[in-house]
């Protein structure tokens, strides 16, 4: 962990956030929009260090302070130290964003390409590390007068599509527990999820393929009301402008210029 003497910017912070799997795309998108506004990060990745603190000298760069603190969320004692490093470092936890997440791309007609512990994996960090870290943080959150904790979802938990079955169903599961954790940690602390959708950049370009992802892309810019799919800052947009909305919680924003307006309804049976 970097240790607080070597954040900088000493003094109060105007907040603090934790934000998880910030070591590049949207949670690195994240940590920077806090940092123009003056806040202090807790960078966390599961497995690249470099990434991390790449991340933490951009944060520092753009006027807020960092420390990393690596772990993987699916470990309850991970997550437990992921919050005690913020305290140790800041004094304090004001926001959590829940945005590390993992997924096994397989085609949704493809049952055999999945086995029972493809689910378990995904489970594991989507929803239970989530859950963990949202436990881990509470006490500090609730002591913050403003605590908000904004779980990074997708719309494949909304529409049941995305990069495989257990990966919809671990973020519909997300999404479910986006309620019941709204309903018991209030009025101390608000939670929300964000719902995007096609998100441009390397994690889905790797995951797809470059062929399959540049036609997903280009169809989506063609058909989408917005004409174009998110790059990272759209999303760190939104998540900041649910923990900035003070009478809000318990809600699930979708974010994908338009394209769920086009899903098939559903029909009750």
């Amino acid at each position: 962990m970097t240790t607080p003497a070597e954040t900088s910017n000493q003094g109060a912070p105007a907040e603090v956030a934790v934000v998880t799997g910030s070591g590049s795309g949207v949670g690195r998108a994240v940590a920077l929009a806090f940092a123009a506004r003056g806040a202090a990060v807790v960078v966390n990745a599961a497995r690249s260090r470099d990434a991390a603190e790449e991340t933490a000298g951009m944060v520092r760069a753009a006027g807020g302070r960092a420390v990393v603190v690596m772990g993987d969320i699916a470990s309850d004692e991970d997550c437990r130290r992921i919050a005690a490093g913020a305290e140790e470092a800041f004094g304090r936890i004001d926001r959590l964003i829940n945005n590390a997440g993992t997924t096994r791309f397989c085609d949704h007609a493809d049952l055999d390409g999945l086995q029972a512990q493809d689910f378990l994996d995904l489970y594991a960090v989507n929803v239970v590390g989530a859950f963990q870290m949202t436990r881990a943080c509470a006490p500090a959150l609730k002591q913050s007068g403003s605590g908000a904790v904004v779980n990074v979802s997708s719309i494949a938990g909304i529409a049941g599509v995305g990069s495989s079955v257990a990966y919809a169903a671990s973020k519909g599961a997300l999404n479910t527990m986006t309620l019941s954790l709204a309903r018991v940690l209030g009025p101390e602390i608000r939670v929300n999820a964000v719902c995007p959708g096609f998100i441009e950049g390397r994690w889905l370009r790797e995951g797809m393929g470059a062929d399959r992802y540049d036609a997903q892309k280009a169809k989506l810019e063609k058909t989408t009301p917005l004409r174009r799919v998110a790059a990272p800052e759209d999303v760190a947009r939104a998540i900041l402008a649910l923990v900035d909305t003070p009478h809000v919680t318990g809600e699930t924003l979708m974010v994908d210029g338009g394209a769920h307006l086009f899903f098939t309804p559903l029909v009750a049976r």
